[in-house]
């Protein structure tokens, strides 16, 4: 499969988590923050940068599932203490 494949898009740098080309793309700022080493916070970070921006998707349900993450990780610290 090559990058000219509609499909290439759908995986490697979608535009609703950022493309390729822009610096703030969720990966990119996981990976320079530290997040990309937490599942729950990553997913958080996922979620609010591509509400309204992914077709299938309803904004409101992308931010309920990022506070879904985040609650998670409230609930495994608060059980750490």
């Amino acid at each position: 499969m090559s990058e000219d494949t509609p499909t290439y898009e759908h995986v490697h740098h979608p535009n609703h988590y950022g493309g390729a080309d822009n610096p703030y793309e969720v990966v990119k700022i996981a990976e320079a923050t530290g997040l990309d080493k937490d599942a729950y916070l990553f997913n958080v970070l996922k979620y609010i940068v591509r509400s309204g921006k992914k077709n299938d998707n309803p904004p409101l349900q992308d931010l309920k599932k990022a506070l879904w993450y985040l609650d998670r990780r409230i609930q495994t610290m608060e059980s750490e203490e």
